[in-house]
Formats: structure tokens, C-alpha cells, sequence
């Protein structure tokens, strides 16, 4: 996985999260397959499109939070993610 201070696109922009769909027991095996990418400032209500229920490994990058929650638009219970 990468370290909450190399998240940032090709071009130098900043992320603060990333979200893997592939998992394993095994650390270095962790971040793979599909990403989705959370710039700065993001608030999604709702999962993008084939993204509910797939995320498995997740990175959160300095000075960001990421909160997420059990049910569509920001239902239930919720639990936050920080580097």
C-alpha cells in the first residue's frame, strides 16, 4: 500500500483517500485490483456505481479524514478513517 504521504496523482495534485477492491491477508498484497480516488473536499452521499460493498483496503492521507457510514446517504452507524 502506499503511505498516507505519497497519495497524489500522476500530475502533483493531492488525495486524501484511496479505496482498493481487492484484499488478502497479506499486507503487501493488500492494495490492488479497482481504485477510487477521493480529492480533497469530496461528499459522497452515495458509492459511485458498483462500488457498494467492494471496498476492501483503504488509505487516508495526511491531514485528511475520511468518514463513512453503513447505509446510503450517510445512514447508520458511522466510523472515521485518518493517515
Amino acid at each position: 500500500c502506499p503511505t498516507a504521504a505519497d497519495l497524489h496523482r500522476p500530475n502533483g495534485t493531492r488525495v486524501c483517500a484511496q479505496l482498493y477492491s481487492d484484499n488478502s491477508p497479506y499486507y503487501d498484497q493488500c492494495c490492488a485490483g479497482d481504485v477510487l480516488v477521493v480529492p480533497p473536499g469530496t461528499d459522497m452521499p452515495y458509492m459511485p456505481r458498483g462500488w457498494s460493498a467492494r471496498a476492501s483496503s483503504l488509505v487516508v492521507g495526511t491531514r485528511c479524514e475520511l468518514t463513512v457510514w453503513d447505509s446510503k446517504g450517510k445512514k447508520g452507524k458511522s466510523r472515521r478513517f485518518g493517515a
